[in-house]
């Protein structure tokens, strides 16, 4: 049965890869440096935010501002409570769950890798003027947000 589907032009595999390229060449570099998983990265990114703003954050709240599996955000919680990155302290408000917080050298490494990782993003644009660029952020937060809709008109 002929077809004209070939993988490579279809768009959620080209997001998948340039995701995966993108994600591979941060993980290293996390990894060589501060000894970090890009999933342990990105909890202490939300986690970094959560406390410029004078907050806690549930491991809940977190899957669901990284977009991470709950499993892979609870794992990456663990290593990095227990390099002593991060705090859990219970939540007064919901005896089930917890609130996570960076410690004090867990803010330490934060502000030092924040330098590497804006280094990163702009190496990673420099083939884009500054209109492609900001069309590109765009056009993603669309497609993500038209995402977010069709998943949940499927219920999925």
């Amino acid at each position: 049965m002929a077809t004209d589907f070939q993988l490579a032009n279809f768009l959620p595999y080209q997001l998948s890869i340039a995701s995966n390229a993108v994600s591979g060449l941060i993980s290293e570099r996390y990894r060589a440096r501060f000894g970090l998983k890009v999933t342990e990265w990105r909890v202490m990114a939300v986690l970094g935010d959560a406390g410029s703003h004078g907050g806690q954050v549930t491991q809940r709240e977190l899957t669901e501002a990284t977009l991470m599996d709950k499993v892979a955000v609870n794992r990456a919680c663990k290593v990095l409570e227990e390099r002593g990155l991060i705090a859990r302290v219970a939540n007064e408000s919901d005896g089930r769950s917890h609130l996570l917080a960076l410690t004090g050298e867990g803010e330490a490494i934060h502000s030092e890798v924040m330098p590497t990782a804006r280094a990163t993003e702009r190496e990673l644009c420099e083939g884009l003027d500054e209109a492609e660029e900001a069309a590109l952020r765009s056009m993603l937060a669309k497609i993500r947000a038209r995402a977010g809709i069709l998943t949940q008109q499927t219920g999925t």
